[in-house]
């Protein structure tokens, strides 16, 4: 249910789809799994467009300092179970840390909203097609 191993999804995106609602959160989902990709996660970044994120893991609880835009966030326990959600975290902020989250779904806002995702709901990650940027 979580992503493919962190060796094979390194600098390649996921597709998260809440399998609860039947709901497609999004189809170019980067993966942070490295120290440094974790860290920098969002910052410098424009921002995130309907269908991108990133799932950062492993990740119990993020921040928003130095970000210019809000951003849904869930964090998914070992089973991909939604155990934390934070939508519209605003710039400059830090979310409070979730207990048993194995990871977090950082997407655009309104996300949550738009797909009715909440706490108990599954999302489920597939690696996304291969697909050259130009």
């Amino acid at each position: 249910m979580l992503p493919v191993s962190a060796s094979r999804a390194r600098g390649r995106t996921v597709t998260a789809a809440n399998r609860t609602k039947g709901s497609l959160l999004g189809d170019r989902i980067g993966v942070a799994d490295g120290f440094f990709r974790r860290l920098a996660g969002l910052l410098g970044r424009p921002p995130l467009s309907e269908g991108e994120g990133l799932w950062i893991t492993p990740c119990s609880s993020v921040h928003s300092i130095g970000m210019r835009y809000p951003i849904d966030v869930l964090f998914l326990d070992v089973r991909g179970k939604v155990v934390g959600a934070c939508p519209g975290l605003p710039p400059g902020r830090l979310s409070r840390l979730y207990f048993g989250a194995k990871g977090a779904l950082e997407l655009p806002e309104g996300t949550l909203s738009r797909t009715g995702t909440e706490i108990g709901d599954t999302v489920e990650f597939q690696e996304a097609p291969d697909v050259r940027r130009s």
